[in-house]
């Protein structure tokens, strides 16, 4: 130890730091924060390092690490600009944290969240990326459990999975609205069932395609949008230019069940909301389409 060097007493760095004495004194105990030396009265002393090493593990802690971790963190550390270095990448988390946490609560206030709600956004805010995606999986993996992954239906599983590792550092109101609402949409289990049956579907309907969805999305979309009645001539004309003229009725209603078992606003918000976290724009919602298309092929049958 350097005589010259500038030596502090527990209460001295409790001074300098805002930390409770006991608090300083558990840490140095258990050699978290050790003492550099000590006093010829035997007061326990601590260097400039000590310090450094001190203001990281109130950090470490208010991230939510536990004094194990904490210890094995300092245990990788060395000198003054080892422990400064850790510390900066400890606060760089904590400002994300500190932010992701400002949007969240921005979003409650503007949303006029229930307690629920609030109390929602606030645990996925507290959760790290990977328990993030690992809420993701647990959706997928349950939906499709089963199925295999080559059946033309379980293609959307790896999709659907693709949760960004990270919200931006400073989020939208959009994305933290979307993030939550996907966190929910995950916890369904009606929804899950409905993504497992729509997957079963889809494996069987791909390999005996029945319709042109592009046509459906152009003509039934349109016929949506101007509000033409399935059940009218109208209705029947477009239906016509979708599917043909000599459709049994038999096959109409196979179809309508086929479309039904397939098309459901809540998986297509799923997509919306994944494409809101990963930035993409915008794509043009074809359910009200399909709906219409399934309607028609029923009043038509």
């Amino acid at each position: 130890m350097n005589d010259h060097e500038e030596l502090f007493t527990i209460g001295q760095l409790a001074r300098r730091t805002g930390l409770p004495v006991r608090t300083i004194r558990f840490w140095s105990d258990i050699d978290v924060v050790p003492p550099t030396g000590r006093s010829t009265g035997g007061y326990r002393l601590y260097d400039a390092e000590a310090v450094a090493r001190l203001d990281l593990v109130r950090t470490l802690r208010e991230l939510g690490l536990d004094l194990e971790t904490v210890r094995s963190v300092l245990a990788r550390q060395g000198g003054v600009a080892d422990v400064a270095r850790a510390h900066a990448e400890a606060l760089d988390a904590e400002i994300r944290i500190l932010r992701l946490r400002r949007a969240v609560l921005r979003s409650v206030a503007r949303r006029g969240s229930t307690i629920e709600e609030m109390r929602l956004m606030n645990d996925m805010a507290r959760l790290s990326a990977g328990e993030r995606q690992r809420i993701i999986d647990e959706f997928v993996d349950g939906a499709f459990a089963g199925v295999p992954a080559d059946a033309p239906g379980a293609g959307i599983a790896g999709a659907m999975r693709q949760l960004p590792a990270e919200l931006p550092d400073d989020p939208t109101d959009e994305q933290v609205d979307a993030w939550v609402e996907l966190a929910t949409l995950a916890g369904d289990e009606d929804f899950r069932r409905r993504v497992r049956e729509m997957a079963t579907a889809g494996a069987a309907a791909e390999q005996s395609p029945s319709y042109d969805a592009a046509s459906v999305a152009e003509h039934a979309g349109a016929a949506a949008e101007a509000g033409i009645d399935p059940a009218s001539a109208g209705g029947r004309a477009v239906l016509e230019r979708i599917a043909g003229v000599d459709v049994p009725a038999a096959e109409r209603i196979r179809l309508a069940e086929q479309v039904e078992l397939l098309t459901d606003r809540r998986v297509e918000r799923y997509w919306e909301l994944m494409g809101v976290l990963h930035g993409r724009p915008p794509f043009p919602s074809q359910v009200a389409a399909f709906e219409w298309f399934a309607a028609a092929l029923r009043a038509h049958a």
